[in-house]
């Protein structure tokens, strides 16, 4: 494996995004590092280096996306592994986010990434390698109320990315789902974390309980991006790198948790739901 493989990361100028850019530069690797705000990207990696390119990308404006990656591939010959970070929370009741607030969150979370994989994968192919990874949530295994747009999105992700590891594995690609819990990022700052729009009377009292708790999560997750970051560098260095990837003790809880409900519920239907054939 070449030391010098190429990291193509969206989302790159804080959290998560910031650690793996980090990481894989103190790694030797060559790294793009995208952003909608550019000097931001800069300024939060510290420093220039050959192995360095920083460049301005919205994962929601298809020529940005174009651009970027015609940009990485001009400045390293190729694109080895895609980082689809970039993200933010539309936060509170279904009811009350508006269809524009939905819309937006699927761009960024799904169909941005969407966009970006589509624009690397032709390099991808004509290599017959590289490594397509993800970032998703626990919010991505499970449904939790206030969360809504971002689950769909969540849940839009990784059913994507099943059916695409399937599709690109023949070109030598590999995929990989990481599903974080509750890490220090900057999602839960008011820069990240967009609030429902609309008010509705019967929703005021939970309201009240649910947005202070969400606001009061910000800086207290117990998740330190600079170990997950580190962690994904090992992942991504393996020949078969695992499909999903649990990052935290509390997402492990949590898809347990999903695994042992999820078998109830079979159980509970088992005899009805296989006598449905033709008899």
């Amino acid at each position: 494996m070449k030391k010098n493989k190429v990291w193509f990361i969206t989302g790159a100028s804080s959290g998560i995004g910031l650690e793996i850019a980090k990481a894989a530069l103190a790694e030797g690797y060559d790294v793009v590092a995208t952003g909608r705000n550019s000097g931001k990207v800069s300024a939060a990696i510290g420093g220039t280096s050959d192995n360095l390119l920083v460049v301005k990308m919205d994962v929601t404006d298809s020529n940005e996306i174009e651009t970027a990656v015609k940009s990485a591939i001009e400045r390293f010959t190729t694109i080895d592994v895609l980082v689809n970070n970039a993200g933010n929370f539309y936060a509170g009741f279904f009811e009350e986010l508006s269809t524009r607030q939905m819309e937006l969150q699927f761009a960024t979370s799904l169909f941005g990434a969407m966009n970006v994989v589509r624009a690397a994968l032709p390099t991808m192919r004509k290599n017959r390698s590289g490594h397509i990874i993800s970032i998703s949530s626990t919010a991505g295994i499970v449904g939790y109320e206030y969360c809504s747009a971002y689950s769909a999105s969540k849940f839009g992700l990784e059913g994507w990315m099943e059916c695409l590891a399937a599709e690109v594995a023949p070109f030598g690609i590999n995929t990989t789902i990481v599903e974080p819990g509750f890490f220090r990022t900057g999602l839960l700052t008011p820069s990240s974390t967009i609030w429902a729009e609309n008010e509705i009377e019967d929703y005021t009292a939970k309201n009240s309980e649910l947005r202070p708790f969400w606001k009061s999560m910000n800086g207290k997750q117990g998740g330190d991006p600079a170990k997950l970051a580190a962690a994904l560098i090992k992942i991504a260095s393996q020949s078969e790198p695992p499909k999903r990837w649990l990052a935290g003790a509390d997402a492990i809880a949590t898809a347990e948790q999903k695994i042992i409900d999820f078998q109830k519920q079979i159980n509970a239907y088992r005899e009805l739901s296989s006598s449905l054939d033709y008899e």
